[in-house]
């Protein structure tokens, strides 16, 4: 495999992915790990996490670095993410010693029943480029939490972090629990066909797809995407275009849950419409590619961008200050565009928004609904009681009331139809890792 830098373009290493050998030795390692590692005390689970946080608070700055190495992300958001991921260890190590399961009792005469909540087994955790070290995170916590060893998968061009945190983890949690897997995608299909107890995967609904069929009767965690309406009424708040504009280029527009859609409570062409869209331009001008915010991670996804923005029929076209070479694209709004375009039925990826215009609530929702994606979605209003009415009626796992990307360890995130089904962060999550077992004993 070629790694590249994508600030520049140009090749930083290479590595040689896994297959069948290399596939089975992972395995096998987590099969090794898995009655000792289940067999601990949620305590001592907790305490080993806990030390596996520590490990990469003091090596904050090489974790910083890996993930920039892979995606070109500026070092405010790379230090943030590490730090996240280090709380989400810590958060999941407490979360599983809170667990509760189903209530026992005497459910039928002269027996009493309970329910254990116990690891699924091996879990294949299999993650993609955007954020390499969090998703990662997302996934391994609570699997490790619940008592799974797991074999992480990293993305083809971002394996840095992953290999990272597969060292600590060996010294932190022992041999074994958490093996880190660089490959390329037959590397991934080779792990999910070889024989684990649940497939993690987070990607796009392609990707989901095949991993769902390739996985058969092996339970599967897909989180696959989005394309996040934002519904702006007349009253909004006066910095709405401006905190779009930001969560729309945080990491070059590369999250699932970035704000895609905007879609504004009025006419067409009409001066309410007109000045929502010259607004929101003027703040994306002010987020300049190469300054704010970093590249698109791969060739391959910035062609697709390209192609998507080619086959767009928006009359208007709005684009920042900022570089535009390479992988580099700069801050982009589409507007006066047809429902049905390219950019607004697909998940773009990159820091592009689309406008459209909507003239009654229903209608608004009506768009906002009408693609297949549903993971995330706002709603921008200082009119409290209309938004909440609204969030009810978005079909999506997370909705955000006057903001965007606003998420915790605490907060599920989740999606539904082509966005996938399984239930990321919070303590829902502990539960995808988890099966449960009925015991019932005759008392008589």
């Amino acid at each position: 495999m070629e790694l590249i830098d994508p600030r520049t373009g140009e090749t930083r290493g290479t590595r040689q992915p896994g297959r069948g050998r290399e596939v089975a030795a992972a395995v096998a390692a987590a099969r090794s790990a898995r009655a000792d590692w289940a067999a601990l005390t949620p305590r001592e689970r907790q305490r080993r996490l806990a030390a596996l946080a520590e490990l990469i608070e003091r090596h904050a700055d090489a974790y910083a670095a890996a993930e920039r190495a892979g995606t070109g992300k500026p070092l405010a958001e790379a230090a943030n993410e590490v730090a996240e991921v280090a709380d989400l260890f810590r958060f999941y190590g407490g979360a599983a010693r809170a667990a509760t399961a189903p209530a026992a009792g005497d459910y039928l005469a002269g027996h009493q029943s309970w329910v254990r909540w116990e690891p699924v087994g091996v879990v294949a955790a299999v993650v993609p480029w955007n954020y390499p070290l969090l998703m990662a995170g997302w996934r391994c916590a609570p699997a490790l939490a619940a008592g799974n060893p797991v074999v992480l998968k990293p993305a083809e061009t971002t394996p840095d972090s992953a290999l990272l945190l597969a060292e600590h983890a060996e010294r932190a949690l022992g041999p074994g629990v958490l093996t880190a897997l660089p490959g390329d995608r037959e590397t991934g299909r080779l792990l999910v066909g070889a024989g684990c107890d649940l497939i993690a995967f987070t990607g796009s609904p392609a990707g989901g797809a095949d991993v769902a069929a390739r996985a058969g009767l092996t339970p599967v965690s897909l989180e696959l995407g989005g394309n996040s309406p934002v519904l702006v009424l007349p009253d909004a708040p006066a910095d709405t275009w401006r905190q779009l504009a930001a969560a729309c280029t945080y990491n070059a527009g590369q999250s699932c849950a970035a704000p895609a859609r905007v879609i504004v409570l009025g006419s067409g062409s009409g001066s309410g419409y007109e000045r929502a869209v010259a607004g929101l331009a003027a703040a994306m001008a002010e987020r300049h590619s190469g300054r704010d915010f970093g590249p698109l991670n791969n060739p391959d996804q910035a062609a697709r961008y390209d192609r998507i923005l080619a086959s767009s029929g928006a009359k208007a076209v709005h684009t920042a200050p900022g570089r535009g070479d390479g992988l580099w694209r700069p801050a982009t709004v589409l507007a006066d565009l047809p429902d049905d375009d390219p950019a607004v039925v697909a998940e773009v990826f990159g820091p592009l928004l689309t406008v459209q215009h909507a003239e009654t609530l229903d209608a608004a929702v009506a768009l906002a609904e009408s693609v297949p994606q549903a993971l995330a979605a706002s709603v921008w209003t200082t009119d409290l009681s209309t938004g909440l009415a609204l969030t009810d009626r978005l079909s999506a796992g997370e909705v955000w009331l006057n903001c965007h990307l606003a998420q915790s360890a605490e907060l599920p995130h989740s999606g539904r139809r082509s966005s996938g089904a399984g239930t990321d962060l919070s303590v829902l999550a502990l539960r995808e890792y988890q099966r449960a077992k009925t015991v019932t004993a005759r008392l008589t």
